[in-house]
């Protein structure tokens, strides 16, 4: 897979690639994030078609303190792709890629619960695993380990 077409589309808003164990992983920032989707699923020549999961990760106390981590697959090519998208804390959010991915829908949704990160232009962000009234994030390295003090 080469990422070449990427950086000379997109510039400076594709950061550091690594590869480890034959999985490339990407740096992305947030502002590119819809746009390098798109051309991820679009380009012939990558055609990500599956995005497999999408999760949150609480980087606590590094700043940025949070990334939105997305596992791209090509089942035509047989090729897959980590996407790497760092979040400051004091602005936790990131443009929604259900426009791109229908299945980010839930994964968005479960990130936001756990994490706190919002997605803008979700459909329909809401908690989707805890309660409407929970208080708190609890994938967040911070958050108290007895939890919220409910029975």
């Amino acid at each position: 897979m080469n990422l070449d077409t990427l950086r000379a589309r997109f510039g400076p808003a594709v950061g550091a690639s690594v590869v480890f164990r034959g999985e490339t992983s990407l740096t992305v920032d947030r502002e590119a994030v819809v746009a390098l989707c798109e051309c991820l699923r679009d380009e012939e020549a990558l055609a990500f078609d599956f995005l497999a999961d999408l999760c949150g990760v609480d980087r606590h106390p590094a700043d940025p303190r949070f990334e939105v981590v997305y596992h791209l697959y090509s089942v035509r090519h047989g090729h897959r792709l980590r996407l790497r998208v760092p979040v400051g804390e004091a602005d936790p959010v990131v443009d929604s890629v259900t426009g791109v991915w229908e299945t980010a829908d839930w994964h968005e949704r479960e990130c936001f619960d756990l994490f706190g990160i919002r997605f803008r232009n979700h459909p329909d962000l809401r908690r989707i695993l805890l309660p409407d009234d929970f208080e708190g994030h609890p994938l967040r390295k911070d958050f108290p380990l007895e939890g919220d003090g409910r029975p």
